[in-house]
């Protein structure tokens, strides 16, 4: 796919599969150029070089490999899913570690005081990608992420009467359905027994499982590509690139493996969509009363 539909042949002096084996190395290890000059006998100008080329046409596949949104249907039997008619899956931000200059690194810093880029992730009910959202610091608020994803020409698009599911950090109106505040939400609040005692408590419940869709595909995502979960060594504009990628390739092995090995482990732990189709969307964030009792 990479060869005919990505752009890079092969060469006279390196053929196209180990090309990628350089670049899904680099990826899955977080590895510096001299560990790949060992392993497979290349100058670090052509791992680099490489390197680039393969991720530029990982890129150049994004209207192949992200997960078109398909609403939950009236007669879906998936109990996590089917009290959430016309959903479309979940969203979120996560925090990714980058490299940055000096002076930039007050913008990049999160509470925690990483130096990270915040990325919005958008997926569908079966741990896809749809849309992702690189490029912004870890100071922003995740609520601003979003809004400049719908206000892109080509960004993200929430078909009516489609909606996703967030959490309570976003603003609860039109395509987006928040949980209720101030209310037992959180997975690990349900267990040992304890049954809601209220109709927002039992929203929660139902809320949670399935928004939580979004925290284990950042959880997948970051477990198989190390170069996500630690700091890495290519400056901020590399690393945007590379975080398409990675989602790009998660969506490829979630299409194309009947079973993911990683599926088996909880861990919770973000393209523009180029489609263009002429729908009723919505691109804004208002506050509404819709969703609430």
């Amino acid at each position: 796919m990479i060869e005919t539909l990505g752009g890079p042949k092969p060469s006279r002096n390196m053929e196209i599969d180990e090309r990628v084996a350089i670049f899904l190395h680099i990826l899955a290890h977080n590895v510096k150029n001299r560990v790949i000059i060992c392993r497979f006998r290349r100058s670090g100008e052509t791992i680099s070089r490489n390197f680039i080329r393969v991720c530029n046409a990982v890129i150049r596949l994004h209207s192949h490999l992200l997960k078109k949104p398909k609403p939950v249907p009236d007669n879906s039997t998936d109990q996590r899913w089917n009290w959430f008619k016309n959903c479309l899956g979940a969203l979120d931000g996560t925090y990714i570690k980058c490299l940055v200059p000096v002076e930039d690194q007050p913008r990049y810093r999160t509470r925690k005081n990483d130096i990270a880029t915040n990325v919005l992730g958008v997926c569908s009910q079966d741990m896809q990608f749809i849309y992702v959202l690189t490029g912004w610091e870890g100071s922003d608020a995740d609520g601003r992420v979003l809004r400049d994803g719908l206000l892109r020409p080509h960004g993200f698009k929430v078909p009516r009467p489609g909606y996703y599911l967030v959490d309570a950090g976003y603003t609860n109106g039109e395509g987006f359905l928040a949980p209720y505040r101030r209310q037992r939400y959180h997975l690990n609040e349900w267990r040992h027994g304890y049954q809601p005692t209220t109709p927002k408590e039992f929203f929660n419940m139902k809320h949670s499982p399935a928004r939580n869709v979004i925290e284990r595909c950042f959880g997948l995502l970051k477990g198989r590509w190390k170069i996500l979960k630690d700091n890495s060594y290519y400056p901020i504009e590399t690393k945007n690139k590379i975080i398409m990628a990675c989602c790009l390739l998660h969506n490829f092995i979630r299409q194309e493996m009947r079973v993911d090995p990683l599926d088996k482990c909880d861990q919770d732990e973000g393209l523009e969509d180029l489609g263009n189709e002429d729908v009723d969307t919505i691109n804004s964030i208002e506050t509404s009363n819709e969703w609430t009792t």
